[in-house]
C-alpha cells in the first residue's frame, strides 16, 4: 500500500493504490481524491476516498 501521507502520483498502479473506504475502489491519481486523517491513540489513520461524493456518503466506520 502506498504511504498515505505521501501524494499520489501517476505511477501508482491499482494493485498498490488505497481502496476507497465507501465503494472499495483502487484510489488513482486524479483531481478528486480526498483523506480522512485521525490518531487513534500512538498511531495516525487514514481513510482514501475516489472523491466528494464518496466522501459524503461514508458511514463513518473507520477502517
Amino acid at each position: 500500500m502506498v504511504d498515505p501521507t505521501s501524494d499520489l502520483g501517476e505511477d501508482v498502479t491499482e494493485e498498490d493504490a488505497p481502496r476507497c473506504g465507501t465503494c472499495g475502489e483502487p484510489v488513482l491519481y486524479g483531481v478528486g481524491h480526498r483523506v480522512l486523517t485521525w490518531v487513534e491513540g500512538d498511531t495516525v489513520r487514514s481513510v482514501h476516498f475516489c472523491d466528494d461524493d464518496c466522501r459524503s456518503g461514508w458511514d463513518g466506520e473507520k477502517a
